[in-house]
């Protein structure tokens, strides 16, 4: 009687499940059966969370005092305190390595080498910014970068224009391989110019690639199958460089040190305490990060090593701090996207601060559609016309580097500051004298974090350096991020 009851209880159970999950949910709006082709197939699929892409940790975001935390030896005042708030976003666990970018390497000479053998070129590191007038760097310049004991060392001697075209490679592989892996695309190893995966390109109908297992349309009008939408929540946001307000929130990893929103020990490193030597029992003494101590001393003494690197170290080498990040404070400097500005205290936003925005739009033909992608397969960008802005609230027009720095509209000397009457337009030389008293310009970019060939001073989050775009360097590196969709707290 027993095992009867029970059998009629499950049967009722799995009745109810099975109804349950037959049922089409409605629009609370309309009424109206949403995946249904029979009143017109709107779709609605499955989406519970944003899911973290390859070599990403997610960062929860919240609000932290930006800014220099320890006494300004330099006496720059570039980086004045105030309070921001930074939005959840994911980062790469460690800085990009020497293999990832021989895998970006090995891919544009497999695609682009036959026809635009300039693409492979541009992208190459400068191993010659190992050089040295008085030392022997020679072995750096011919094996740092291919050799494989150095494969999983911090890549160098990349730009910033470089890291940007790294990360827009990366997540087109990132999202061609989440379709094959779904099924609906088989793998491409003939792809040439520019019939070669974007996301872009292949949401905007321009790319159809081997397509294994199309999407049912339910649309009554449509072909009966269609391509993956961005609606559909199997593509990943971009892959770009972290903001400085993130990169910085990121290396301080308060998320360590807050007990019910009361942060209960203020850090000047991306660890705990003010000092460059862990104080944990197994590992008393070591060093946190690889620096440099002092003058002449780059690893200290033999025997007893206290970094152990004189140049930079593997990927995840030493402590990772409270996100799970490992060398937030040396190693190798990072590129950030903001433009550099000394003054940058308090003439930003107080959400998501960013100074470097030059606001675009896909170059669209005469009947309205997107222009046909260019040579290389990518969708084609154009600055937005003041025209196109002047009805707006929030922006007139496209570079807005300069807002509330030296441009025209913001300026109270503007019988001095014409508009169009410097150099540029944008009125930054006029500022910064660039050439004459500083090399601040529109290309002048952030970078931050100490580096292998840094004293700890610039081990603190807080410091900030800055680099022409088109520049390099043998300590100076990169990491990736993403921007988080949805809630600021994962899985809800």
């Amino acid at each position: 009687m027993k095992i009867n009851r029970l059998f009629q209880v499950s049967t009722l159970v799995a009745a109810i499940l099975l109804v349950g999950a037959c049922k089409k949910e409605a629009s609370r709006s309309t009424g109206w059966e949403y995946n249904n082709s029979k009143n017109g197939g709107f779709e609605v699929r499955p989406f519970s969370d944003q899911m973290t892409g390859p070599g990403l940790v997610f960062i929860e975001g919240g609000t932290f005092a930006m800014g220099s935390t320890q006494d300004d030896v330099m006496f720059e005042w570039n980086n004045s305190p105030r309070r921001v708030t930074v939005s959840s976003f994911y980062m790469d666990e460690t800085e990009v390595s020497n293999l990832y970018y021989l895998e970006y390497l090995y891919w544009l000479n497999r695609v682009y080498a036959t026809d635009y053998p300039a693409v492979y070129r541009k992208a190459l590191p400068d191993t010659l910014v190992w050089r040295d007038k008085l030392a022997y760097n020679e072995p750096m310049v011919e094996y740092y970068f291919r050799h494989p004991a150095y494969r999983n060392y911090p890549v160098v001697g990349v730009t910033w224009v470089q890291a940007n075209d790294y990360c827009q490679w990366r997540t087109d592989r990132v999202n061609e391989m989440l379709l094959v892996k779904r099924g609906i695309l088989s793998l491409d190893p003939a792809q040439k110019n520019e019939n070669n995966f974007n996301t872009e390109a292949y949401l905007a109908g321009q790319y159809e690639g081997l397509v294994a297992k199309a999407l049912p349309d339910l649309n009554p009008n449509g072909t009966g199958t269609r391509k993956v939408r961005m609606e559909d929540g199997i593509l990943l946001p971009k892959y770009r460089l972290p903001t400085e307000a993130e990169w910085e929130y990121a290396a301080l990893g308060l998320v360590g040190n807050t007990l019910y929103e009361r942060v209960v020990e203020r850090k000047n490193y991306p660890w705990n305490g003010n000092y460059v030597r862990t104080n944990e029992s197994r590992y008393y003494g070591s060093f946190m990060d690889n620096f440099k101590r002092g003058k002449g001393d780059y690893m200290g003494v033999a025997g007893n090593l206290n970094d152990g690197s004189d140049i930079p170290a593997s990927c995840g080498s030493y402590f990772p701090n409270d996100y799970g990040l490992y060398n937030m404070a040396g190693n190798v400097s990072e590129w950030v996207l903001d433009v550099y500005r000394p003054l940058n205290s308090f003439e930003v936003s107080d959400l998501r601060p960013f100074r470097g925005n030059v606001f675009k739009t896909a170059v669209r033909n005469a009947t309205g559609a997107i222009e046909e992608k260019d040579s290389l397969g990518h969708i084609k960008y154009r600055d937005v016309t003041t025209a196109e802005s002047v009805n707006r609230k929030n922006y007139r027009k496209a570079d807005n580097i300069n807002y509330l720095d030296g441009d025209f509209a913001s300026n109270i000397e503007n019988s001095v500051w014409k508009e169009g009457g410097g150099k540029d337009s944008s009125g930054t030389n006029l500022m910064y004298e660039l050439g004459v008293s500083s090399l601040v310009s529109d290309h002048a970019r952030v970078y931050k974090g100490g580096n292998w060939k840094d004293q700890a001073y610039y081990l603190s989050p807080g410091t900030r350096r800055y680099l022409d775009e088109n520049d390099a360097s043998d300590a100076i590196g990169f990491r990736c991020a993403m921007t988080r969709v949805g809630g600021s707290i994962a899985g809800k």
